[in-house]
């Protein structure tokens, strides 16, 4: 016996048909999904509001900005040398229900000799048909371009959102760091999907205190290279000092990161925009850059307030009152995402690390900090890792690149 829509009741028993909702609303689930080209202003708005959509209703879930999404698919520098096409998925209604942009990074397939389309930005409602038609779609698409592989999720660079999350569905993302629900995986996997490499977070209490032997070490290495820590200050009122230093950083960071797997070195105008970004982040004591004794960038140790609680409260937007959220949780904190350590080639085996572990150590005990989170780490890169394992800490995130041969 069964309920109808206005109370009244349909005995389908008595006419011999054995009939269950759940039939109906795997029914929905499987109609057929229509995949387009985004091509208009609306598609356009449609497809970098869709994943706050479609997750509104997820407690841990950290909205993007609306300006942030605009930006990174109209005006990021990589679009000067990606090619690439955005889709969206629709149901028999009309009704968007998936997205997904597919890039071919040509820097990328020709620093690794490779012929390889990735996808990105994909998100998609509760049904293994609209993930398949989204990656059919970029698939199809690299084909003809002729590449002979397809992985992601991935951004255009290194240092985009990317990872699709494997574990720790119940935690909060950093606002780097890309969320999706459980279903994701199971889609991927069903697709013939595999492993391409994995990027794992850990998080610790900053109040822990520092092991004793990083603090001789750190002091040691000042007085016999002649080091010193620059003050975040200087370096932003001297613009001439922060271009030399921004110059600096990211030759360290092209020749630090190089061996990472998917790595890409980054362009001029990367490195500019990414570098502007960056800084206007930074804060004393959360950040240490550390000078040799010609003046030089010698390593440096980058963490940041947490703004996930911020975002949240923003609800994707920075206006009316977003930007003030985000203000605030930049001036009074209590969490702390750490997000880039790096020292030039020549300070590789000195140990440098010492240095801004014991200056940001002395910061997060004397601000009483709860919570400090580990910028995600390609599993692989044993050396980056191990840089945690002085402290007590817990596993928090996994997330996944996933690669298969184009069909």
């Amino acid at each position: 016996m069964r309920m109808c829509a206005g109370g009244d009741k349909i005995n389908f028993e008595a006419w011999g048909i054995n009939v269950k909702f759940a039939d109906f609303a795997n029914f929905k689930r499987t109609m057929p999904i229509t995949v387009k080209e985004v091509t208009t202003g609306k598609q356009f708005r449609q497809f970098y509001k869709f994943q706050n959509r479609l997750y509104r209703k997820c407690k841990v879930y950290v909205p993007t900005l609306d300006i942030d999404q605009r930006h990174s698919l109209k005006d990021d520098p990589a679009l000067e040398y990606c090619k690439r096409k955005l889709f969206l998925a629709y149901d028999s209604d009309g009704k968007v229900v998936g997205r997904v942009q597919g890039i071919i990074n040509p820097r990328y397939n020709e620093y690794y000799s490779l012929s390889r389309v990735r996808f990105g930005w994909f998100d998609f409602k509760e049904d293994p048909a609209i993930a398949e038609a989204l990656i059919d779609a970029v698939e199809k698409w690299g084909k003809a371009e002729g590449m002979t592989e397809i992985h992601g999720p991935l951004a255009y660079n290194t240092l985009g959102r990317q990872g699709m999350l494997v574990e720790g569905f119940d935690k909060e993302p950093q606002v780097n760091c890309l969320y999706n629900y459980p279903y994701y995986v199971d889609y991927m996997q069903r697709m013939g999907f595999e492993k391409e490499c994995d990027w794992i977070q850990y998080e610790m209490d900053p109040r822990q205190g520092l092991p004793e032997k990083l603090g001789r070490i750190s002091k040691l290495l000042v007085e016999r290279y002649g080091l010193k820590v620059l003050k975040i200050g200087k370096i932003k009122r001297n613009k001439e000092l922060k271009e030399k230093l921004l110059k600096q950083f990211f030759a360290i960071y092209n020749e630090a990161f190089k061996a990472v797997h998917n790595f890409i070195p980054l362009t001029e105008d990367e490195q500019k925009e990414m570098g502007n970004h960056y800084f206007s982040y930074l804060k004393e004591g959360l950040t240490c850059m550390v000078l040799d004794k010609d003046e030089n960038l010698a390593a440096f140790g980058v963490s940041v307030p947490s703004l996930s609680r911020a975002f949240k409260r923003a609800r994707g937007k920075l206006f009316p009152i977003g930007w003030l959220f985000i203000l605030i949780a930049f001036i009074k904190y209590k969490k702390v995402d750490l997000m880039l350590l790096g020292s030039a080639p020549q300070w590789h085996s000195k140990g440098l690390s010492a240095i801004f572990h014991t200056k940001m150590e002395n910061t997060y005990l004397r601000m009483n900090l709860k919570s400090a989170i580990t910028n995600p780490q390609i599993d692989n890169n044993i050396a980056a890792i191990k840089v945690w394992d002085s402290y007590k800490k817990e596993f928090y995130m996994r997330r996944r690149c996933w690669i298969r041969k184009i069909r």
